[in-house]
Parts: structure tokens; sequence; C-alpha cells
């Protein structure tokens, strides 16, 4: 497979998939937003492996293939490019030579899926802090590399957003992780909350998950304003995606607490028409600062 074609897949791949960050890509220079399909490749087929997998496949074997498969594109003969038969992987090798992106970003990030195969349950919010900072931080980090962020604030400001994307992504998708047997929201806060493990699963609206999802919403929105406070002016044309992400999950976190959390009864969303509307307000903004 050629890099061209290696490209079209994870660009066609990114266009499918309807995500969020997609509307985020528009705002980049074709390089860069090239970069970020490749990227956003990668972490949507590692995920699947263990949140879809393949009749009869095994999760971990996969896991190793494609931790393997990162690993070869930094041998110093640059094996990995010429042997690989992953698109992804094809894709991935002339972006990581051009920006510079630590191999131990990519091992982060399949450390972090692979905690799905082990861990349903999360006794602390420190336990579950260390799997947003590996699925959601991360790829922040390897964002910075690609948008040319520089500013050492740059970092804080990922690794806080990223933590507010995840939680958000936890209070959205309580229902489907149910289904799976997960439960993110730690079990300390369960029991102080008086909000048992059978209820949540069985998607109960009582006076205690109200207040439970009170307290999750409100430390979801101290990531953005940590994220926010941290923004680095010299950065912020360059972080302008990131900000335009921001105001899109930001929104939909503002959509579970003015649903009351009928998290159970619908996926709360947002339509395309509506995340291209918020997307063009925070370049507006961005742009009048």
């Amino acid at each position: 497979m050629t890099s061209q074609e290696a490209q079209q897949y994870c660009t066609e791949l990114a266009r499918r998939s309807g995500s969020n960050f997609y509307y985020s890509f528009f705002f980049l220079p074709q390089e860069r937003r090239d970069a970020m399909h490749a990227v956003y490749a990668f972490c949507r087929e590692v995920d699947s492996v263990v949140d879809d997998p393949a009749p009869g496949s095994d999760p971990r074997t996969h896991l190793a293939r494609w931790r393997a498969d990162v690993g070869a594109l930094y041998c110093a003969d640059g094996a990995g490019r010429a042997t690989a038969a992953n698109p992804v992987i094809v894709c991935l090798a002339d972006h990581i030579r051009r920006l510079g992106i630590p191999q131990e970003y990519f091992d982060e990030i399949i450390a972090g899926v692979e905690m799905d195969l082990t861990i349903t349950r999360y006794a602390t919010f420190r336990d579950l802090y260390q799997y947003c900072y590996r699925v959601a931080s991360v790829v922040g980090l390897t964002c910075l590399k690609i948008f040319g962020a520089r500013a050492p604030e740059a970092q804080t400001y990922a690794v806080n957003l990223g933590v507010a994307f995840q939680l958000t992504n936890i209070l959205r998708d309580l229902k489907p992780d149910g289904a799976r047997g997960r439960i993110y929201l730690p079990t300390e806060d369960l029991q102080r909350f008086g909000c048992s493990e059978k209820e949540l699963l069985a998607g109960a609206y009582t006076p205690e998950f109200t207040r439970l999802m009170e307290f999750q919403c409100r430390r979801a929105r101290e990531y953005y304003r940590a994220a926010e406070a941290a923004l680095p002016a010299s950065d912020r044309q360059a972080l302008l995606p990131a900000e335009i992400m921001r105001a899109i999950y930001r929104t939909i976190l503002e959509r579970i607490e003015s649903s009351r959390y009928a998290v159970f009864t619908q996926r709360i969303t947002l339509s395309p028409p509506r995340r291209l509307a918020v997307a063009l307000k925070a370049w507006l903004a961005c742009r009048l600062k």
C-alpha cells in the first residue's frame, strides 16, 4: 500500500465516523489535517480492538501487534514502514517523522485501551484519572505536535482538556458502557451519594443518581475551566482546533445537564448542523481574540 492510499484510508475512516473531532479538522492546513486523520484512525481502530472485536479474535494479541507495529516505526532502519500491511501504520510513518511525535504517546494510548480488558470498576477518581490520561490526555499531547503549539502551558491545557472530554464521554455513555459490564464512575462516588451499581446498571433515575450526576458534571466543568485557564495566548491560533473541540464537548455536557441527566433514554449528542455552528462560533471567537 502506498502512502497516498494509506492516507485515503485514514481520511475516509475519519469522515465516516461522524466524530465530534472531525469538525475541528476542517480548520487545519491540509498537511496537519492529514496527520490528524492518521492519529484519529489509530485511536479509533485500537479502541475497536477491545470494544468491537472480531468474532473469535483475541484482543490482547491484536493490541500486541499494534504495539509492535508502532515500535517498528521508530527503528533506525525504518523497517516498520517497509513491512507494515496496516494502512494506519503506513500513514503514520511520514507524520511521525515530520512532526516528532514520541513513541511513548502511542504506547500510552494502547495501554489505556488495554485497561478495558481487565478493569470494569474504578475504586477512586485517582484510579480513573490514569485511564482518562492515557486514552484522552495523551491524544491531546499528540495533537500539540500536529497543531504546532510550543508554549509549555499548552501541555497543561491538553492534559486537562483530555480529562474533561473523557469525563463527558463517560457521563454520556453510561448506558452502553453498562451494557458492556463497565462502570467508569468511581465506586467511592457511588457510595458517597448512595447510588448502587445495581441501580446504575438498571438505568434507575433516583434522587441519589441525580446528585451523583450533578457532582460528576461539576467535576468535568472544573477540568474545562482548568484547560481554559492554561490556554497560552501565544498558541491561541495554533490551538484553534482544540478550542473548537472544547466548545463542542462543553455544549454536550451542558445538554446532559439541561436534560436532567436523561442519559439512559437517549444518546445526548449534537446534530451535524449544530456542531458546525458551534465550531464556527469558536473559530470566530478565537479570531477576534
